[in-house]
């Protein structure tokens, strides 16, 4: 980063190796691109070109493996300045889970947790009891956690929200608004309700996949961006890529630029957007190797 130019975070993105571990959402022929190994070498060149300097990698599977190895390799990465991983929220120690990954190489790098709650079969699992009590050791230990919702959950992220007042929550990929289908009035309306929560930020994130593949434009997202903006405005909205899944309908240029759209004509809603809504949320001041510069402006 130079005096020219701000920080930019990349909120969300993976790795991942299909001939190491199992991953049951890469099942059928659409998602054949995906499975290969995607590895730091193959972002580290796209985030240079987009003028892209720091990620979160976030988990895909619900194994503590994944996260061993995810804070393993950001130690070893320079520009991934943090983790968001996964326990078993449910688990009978979540502290002591918690505190035993801080204890490993890259523990320091892990900024927060998420479940893959739109894979549950019950659409209220986030209102579990036991889900409350291991989120309670989440919160405690300063993680955020990230809400992989769609439509159907938001009723119990909502809820969950509601019961942890302090706690920090991030909603991913906007909810997964229908896009492919056209706008719907119900995921709005939980989207705006979920909105009303100070304490949630939200990732321009994870749209383009949920458009058609083949047949989206800027426009596509321009009503999606357009209520994002309204409801939570330029302090709670945070950028990510979803790469790789987002290669299946876009490059990362592509998907940056869309999210740009966001603030295009606003550079302080902008450099909330791609870097201090991300550090707030994730507390990520003391991570970053180049501090966020104050005194420069976009």
């Amino acid at each position: 980063m130079s005096a020219a130019s701000p920080l930019v975070i990349d909120a969300h993105q993976h790795f991942w190796d299909p001939s190491r571990a199992s991953y049951p959402w890469m099942a059928g022929e659409a998602m054949a691109p995906l499975r290969r190994p995607y590895v730091p070498g193959d972002l580290a060149p796209l985030l240079a070109a987009a003028g892209v300097d720091a990620t979160l990698l976030v988990q895909c599977r619900h194994e503590a493996a994944e996260t061993e190895e995810f804070l393993a390799l950001a130690a070893a990465t320079p520009f991934v300045v943090g983790v968001v991983g996964w326990v078993d929220l449910e688990g009978p120690d979540v502290a002591g889970d918690i505190a035993r990954l801080r204890t490993l190489p890259g523990g320091d790098r892990l900024v927060g947790l998420r479940h893959n709650v739109h894979d549950e079969p019950d659409p209220e699992w986030l209102e579990r009891a036991d889900v409350w009590r291991g989120l309670e050791a989440v919160f405690a230990a300063g993680l955020t956690f990230d809400l992989l919702v769609r439509s159907r959950e938001l009723p119990a992220a909502i809820a969950c929200v509601r019961q942890f007042p302090g706690g920090r929550f991030v909603l991913d990929h906007m909810a997964k608004p229908p896009i492919a289908r056209g706008f719907d009035a119900l995921w709005a309306d939980r989207f705006r309700q979920i909105a009303a929560f100070g304490n949630v930020r939200c990732k321009i994130s994870g749209l383009v996949t949920e458009a058609t593949w083949a047949d989206h434009s800027p426009a596509t997202f321009e009503p999606y961006l357009a209520l994002a903006r309204d409801a939570f405005g330029a302090r709670r909205l945070i950028f990510g890529s979803d790469w790789p899944v987002a290669t299946l309908a876009a490059d990362y240029a592509t998907v940056k630029d869309i999210a740009a759209r966001c603030f295009h004509d606003d550079p302080d809603a902008a450099k909330g957007l791609f870097a201090d809504n991300a550090i707030a949320a994730y507390r990520l001041e003391s991570r970053l190797r180049t501090p966020p510069c104050s005194e420069t402006s976009p």
